[in-house]
């Protein structure tokens, strides 16, 4: 089977993230799978046993969703967004999907809603359409009003044939921060949640014992890293990693190394073997992101997790909110964070009683295959 996936990451690489680990999935079955990606480039990122297309990449102006920026840091103009269009248009021609799945469109990424329309719409076209699904994380951010609810319906209604929500409901449930219509209700289907297999330690021990702290792959998170740094200097018996994103990292990184000097603190940019370093560390401090989160409950770690809340931002404080209920979590909302504050934190966790790795219920993206293959089988 043919399976495109389009993903557009703005801010962070958490969405390209799990459309990689769903394409990976397919991949597996021994599944075609061809994955779009509009956004920055992630190099750190797994993509092996898909092909991959770069889209003139777009980030988001902070946490300005509606104010997009072309690879230059310059506003993306009509011309960059035909580009754009064009590609992603030609490359659903070209391919052929037997199923294509949109990540989060169109319960977000609104701004860029034409391409997605035009790639539905040639997706539509083709002499044998394939099967349309949308891919959602467990929280969304909370429509701002009752029109985008009613619009994103309407899309649904016109192209998809289901939307994948990668959640337990026994968990949570997509009502928790998007109205659900009787009409969106017929075509959800639960996957469970969307991580790779658990990670084994690192072979070479890096991490052990060490405070990992991680604020995703993009440029955010500089409060975070302060603080740490602060923190450090009151937590001196330990051993601190902070792993720095985005593509200005290396130029942050200069920045925080000034404020770093004298203490035991290591900066590197990020890595792609964070996860085998999880399980041996001491603590970590993150954002609440969805794949943070799978990676926090896979690996067991002590954590503090301060939520990304810029803006409107809602989906990681009500996802972090949720997790610390389990031992060895504790949030703090980035209004209180001090280097005070995340020290006493810290402590605290380390101290909790251990909280045992979780090994069930990280099988969605296998699920998310067997339902569009049951999906893309009954359609002929």
């Amino acid at each position: 089977m043919k399976v495109m996936i389009v993903v557009t990451h703005l801010l962070g690489t958490g969405h390209l993230s799990r459309a990689l680990t769903l394409g990976r999935a397919f991949a597996e079955l021994d599944h075609e799978v061809f994955v779009v990606s509009g956004g920055l480039p992630a190099p750190q990122l797994d993509t092996r046993g898909l092909s991959l297309l770069n889209l003139p990449p777009l980030r988001s102006d902070g946490t300005d969703f509606t104010r997009l920026l072309d690879q230059n840091g310059a506003v993306a103009d009509l011309a960059y967004f035909a580009a754009r269009t064009n590609a992603l248009t030609q490359a659903v021609s070209s391919f052929g999907p037997q199923v294509l799945i949109t990540e989060l469109y169109p319960f977000g990424r609104r701004s860029l809603a034409a391409e997605f329309k035009s790639a539905l719409k040639a997706a539509r076209d083709l002499p044998r359409p394939p099967v349309i699904l949308g891919s959602i994380r467990d929280i969304l951010a909370p429509p701002s009003k009752p029109a985008k609810v009613t619009q994103t319906d309407e899309v649904i209604a016109e192209f998809y044939d289901g939307v994948l929500v990668h959640s337990d409901p026994k968990i949570t449930k997509l009502e928790v921060s998007w109205p659900v219509s009787a009409q969106l209700a017929s075509r959800l289907h639960y996957t469970g949640f969307v991580a790779p297999s658990a990670a084994p330690s690192h072979p070479d021990g890096i991490g052990q014992g060490e405070i990992l702290v991680s604020a995703g792959g993009g440029s955010v998170g500089q409060p975070i890293f302060q603080a740490a740094i602060e923190a450090a200097r009151k937590m001196p018996n330990w051993r601190w990693r902070l792993l720095v994103g985005g593509q200005d990292a290396n130029a942050r990184i200069a920045e925080l190394s000034q404020m770093a000097e004298g203490s035991s603190v290591l900066l590197e940019t990020v890595r792609p073997d964070f996860r085998q370093m999880l399980p041996l560390a001491a603590a970590s401090v993150s954002m609440c992101g969805y794949n943070t989160a799978m990676d926090l409950l896979q690996s067991g770690t002590p954590a503090v997790l301060i939520p990304f809340d810029d803006g409107k931002e809602v989906e990681q404080s009500l996802r972090a909110r949720s997790l610390s209920q389990l031992n060895g979590i504790e949030v703090l909302n980035s209004s209180d964070l001090t280097a005070g504050s995340l020290a006493n934190a810290l402590e605290h966790v380390i101290s909790s009683v251990e909280r045992p790795p979780m090994t069930e219920g990280f099988d969605g993206a296998r699920r998310s295959v067997d339902i569009a293959v049951s999906l893309y089988e009954a359609s002929r």
